[in-house]
């Protein structure tokens, strides 16, 4: 891969599973583009996945920006929901404060953060109740 530096800036919709997942989709496909090899790209899309369906489960949407060179990619998610009054907690497989109308779709286990972390080589998260919270994360590109 030549050297990259490429930015891309995605709006995640509140309360809108039918579009969650849209912007982990569309970096996928511009990290297979791109020839990133398919490990990290998997590794990238199920932590963005997760962070894009927190969004729509816990802060009314948020957005998205993804940072990609030639080492890493780094994907911060920035929300304006009710915060995480205990990060410690919600890390914790199985903890969740979805509620019973989002649990009966599928989502809202409590394994969101916890995959978020398994599934990125460095995780951020920055969270003020009542102001929201920032996730970043970063996947390392394996050069081939």
């Amino acid at each position: 891969m030549s050297e990259t530096n490429l930015h891309y800036h995605y709006v995640v919709p509140g309360d809108d599973f039918t579009r969650a997942g849209l912007a982990s989709n569309a970096v996928k496909k511009i990290l297979k583009q791109l020839g990133i090899e398919p490990e990290t790209v998997r590794k990238l899309s199920i932590s963005l996945y997760e962070g894009e369906i927190n969004m729509v489960i816990h802060a009314g949407g948020g957005e998205i920006d993804v940072y990609i060179d030639d080492q890493k990619i780094v994907a911060v998610l920035v929300d304006k929901g009710p915060g995480i009054a205990d990060i410690g907690l919600a890390m914790q497989e199985g903890w969740s404060t979805a509620s019973e109308q989002v649990r009966g779709l599928g989502f809202g286990a409590g394994m969101g953060l916890p995959n978020m972390k398994k599934y990125s080589d460095e995780l951020d998260i920055q969270s003020t109740v009542g102001i929201g919270t920032t996730v970043t994360l970063t996947v390392n590109i394996k050069n081939n």
